[in-house]
């Protein structure tokens, strides 16, 4: 480091410096920083530390005081279905098959572009506000949502929704599958939309239909998402129609690879969690959607024990009302206490892993985001910690997970990008969007009623 006569550093300049906070980077084996300070350069983290040391080495065009706040890596949501954020209440108090039978014809209804694109972005809007920076989603007519990905400036793995039958935005299957290579073709190396395959699941595709899913997943190397023994309704269903549970099925089919997330994973055998690990299948927990519709409890301590990668999702607005995953941390902690009648199953931090970067796994980013390291992307959260329901402050972490809510978020970057500050949405228009919202809420409802 060059030196100036009198003996001080020369500093390398920054694009933003995040400073005058706690910092919980969550990398691993790392303990908070009390008094810390973080440096972005080109959408990524160059120092991360005690604040009068990254200080001392960067100034930065911008500098954001955290003013004691807790800056920490941003959350990712494993799965879910954003736009139909517009659907939120639309069909509540049912088990999955009642409810599919009202949301399957309300999307043959009301689905279209422009139902695609202010929905999801209501739901990133949503996201953002409750500290999400990454989601994984799967619906119809995604090339609306990446329009919305595009304007808000969030990460997004998104997936165009494949079933037997026709769909909103595709009449077969094989219509669906050009789609997707399309979209594929034209988000290769976006820095934030990353392309994936989403057949819904074993009892809605046809064995031919996941084959070729998994086909063109296998040749562009991208992720195939899929709803995996979310019910025990299912699980019978594909024993009757195949001999098989739907794991074994998804075996048979040689669909089982690291490639795979497979969403829910409620109703599983313990020789089906030991191929679920053998495959290296990543899962995505959704307890709230899951307690909602009665599917039951994944066993989740159980996937961990054996090595399984599992993530958080919030699943979509219509079978869980809410994208606050913050709100899932608890909901996932105490769902897996009292299920088992055991007070230490589902450890705070384990949970906290599990909505950073553990998702960051499951979508195969953890060399990019999910903690804050240096060369790692700038997502990152900054949450205001004077707050009642947060203090004291003993164990950060437990704070984080048993009393924190998505409303404590203040400012969010991501890709070294501001897009929150100081609860302000820099890049989405709050109020169009809610004006739009309620311009579709009226339509909905009427025809509903």
């Amino acid at each position: 480091m060059k030196e100036t006569s009198s003996s001080l550093p020369v500093k390398r300049p920054a694009d933003l410096l995040l400073t005058n906070g706690k910092i919980l980077t969550l990398s691993p084996g790392s303990k908070p920083i009390s008094e810390g300070a973080l440096a972005i350069v080109d959408g990524r983290i160059v120092a991360v530390g005690a604040k009068a040391q990254v200080e001392s080495f960067f100034e930065a065009a911008k500098t954001i005081d955290a003013r004691g706040g807790l800056i920490m890596p941003g959350l990712v949501n494993a799965h879910t279905h954003a736009a139909m954020a517009l659907f939120r209440g639309l069909a509540d108090d049912l088990p999955l098959k009642t409810w599919l039978g009202h949301i399957f014809p309300a999307e043959q209804k009301w689905l279209s572009k422009d139902f695609v694109y202010w929905g999801t972005l209501l739901a990133i809007a949503e996201m953002i506000r409750s500290g999400t920076t990454t989601f994984a989603d799967g619906y119809f007519f995604e090339e609306q949502a990446a329009l919305a990905v595009q304007q808000s400036g969030v990460r997004a793995f998104l997936g165009q929704g494949i079933l037997d039958f026709p769909t909103p935005d595709s009449l077969t299957p094989a219509e669906t599958l050009k789609r997707i290579e399309a979209f594929i073709e034209t988000h290769s190396g976006s820095s934030l939309i990353h392309p994936t395959l989403f057949p819904h699941s074993v009892y809605t595709c046809s064995p031919g239909l996941l084959r070729r899913c998994r086909d063109i997943a296998d040749r562009y190397g991208v992720p195939l998402i899929i709803h995996l023994a979310e019910t025990k309704t299912e699980v019978d269903e594909v024993l009757r129609k195949y001999g098989r549970t739907p794991v074994n099925q998804m075996e048979n089919l040689e669909l089982l690879s690291p490639s795979l997330i497979a969403c829910h994973c409620v109703w599983l055998t313990g020789p089906e969690m030991d191929l679920l690990a053998r495959r290296g299948v990543k899962v995505v927990h959704n307890p709230e959607s899951n307690m909602k519709l009665a599917s039951g409890v994944a066993p989740v301590p159980e996937l961990l024990a054996r090595g399984v990668t599992v993530g958080l999702g919030t699943d979509g607005c219509a079978s869980n009302n809410n994208l606050d995953l913050f709100r899932e941390m608890d909901s996932a902690a105490k769902l897996h206490k009292v299920h088992r009648l055991d007070p230490t199953a589902m450890p705070a931090r384990v949970v906290l892993e599990m909505a950073t970067l553990g998702g960051a796994k499951v979508l195969g980013l953890e060399k990019e985001i999910g903690s804050l390291e240096v060369g790692k992307k700038a997502d990152i959260i900054i949450l205001d910690l004077l707050r009642p329901h947060l203090r004291p402050m003993y164990n950060i972490v437990s704070n984080l997970v048993y009393s924190a809510a998505g409303a404590d978020v203040r400012d969010v970057i991501i890709d070294g990008r501001l897009v929150m500050q100081d609860r302000k949405l820099l890049t989405i228009d709050e109020e169009t969007v809610l004006q739009k919202v309620e311009e579709w809420e009226a339509k909905i409802a009427g025809s509903w009623d």
